[in-house]
């Protein structure tokens, strides 16, 4: 029978293997996929056009006022029922892409609300498009702002990754799972995660820090 240092030990490497190719590329794939979305959506919610901007306005109602694991179930359990069945891998990052479209749509909403209305003139004195004046103006100083909440956003969603695992997607809880129940340690593997987790999330906060430094320089002073 293996000591606890030795089953610490020995759990290890399967535990960060399954951070390394389960849980970061799903969280990656997944903020990425969200970002696109919640941009499309925090655009259509400025949207002069009310069709649209009510379109926005639901679709950040539905998600932030249902679970996500509710939404993960849907995508991956509820839509076979109804003839469309996606493997568990898609149905993860859809779920999370989704769920963080809804929430990050208002933080870049906000973002964009807060950049001085005299930069969209200025852009629109020096022949800019709305557009252009938008892309090159804006959203740069709208990033700075969301860094943040969206970095929050992110490590939130790296946490949520766990949910994966009920839908047979094999990331760092599936692994601490598989392991716990060949040992019977289900407090030392959950706790060994948990910590993982930590230190993931730790990596996450600095990498944030520098990232905020660096956009700085697109801030008017």
């Amino acid at each position: 029978m293996q000591s606890t240092w030795d089953l610490l030990v020995s759990s290890l490497w399967p535990l960060v293997s399954g951070a390394l190719v389960g849980t970061i590329p799903l969280a990656l794939a997944s903020f990425a996929l969200g970002l696109v979305i919640a941009l499309g959506i925090a655009l259509a919610r400025l949207s002069r056009n009310r069709v649209l901007s009510g379109a926005a306005r639901v679709y950040i109602s539905l998600v932030r006022g249902t679970p996500l694991l509710v939404q993960l179930f849907v995508i991956f359990y509820g839509l076979p029922s109804i003839g469309i069945k996606i493997d568990p891998w898609p149905s993860a990052i859809i779920a999370f892409a989704i769920n963080v479209g809804g929430y990050a749509a208002e933080v870049i909403r906000a973002a964009i609300l807060s950049v001085p209305k005299g930069q969209w003139e200025a852009g629109h004195t020096i022949g800019m498009s709305r557009a252009q004046t938008l892309r090159r103006i804006i959203l740069p100083q709208a990033a700075r702002v969301s860094v943040p909440p969206l970095s929050n956003t992110f490590i939130s969603l790296v946490k949520d990754t766990s949910l994966a695992s009920l839908i047979l997607v094999t990331e760092l809880f599936k692994q601490a799972q598989k392991i716990a129940a060949f040992s019977s340690e289900f407090l030392l593997l959950y706790a060994e995660a948990a910590v993982i987790y930590w230190v993931i999330c730790l990596a996450l906060s600095s990498g944030q820090n520098v990232l905020e430094k660096r956009l700085d320089r697109y801030v008017a002073h």
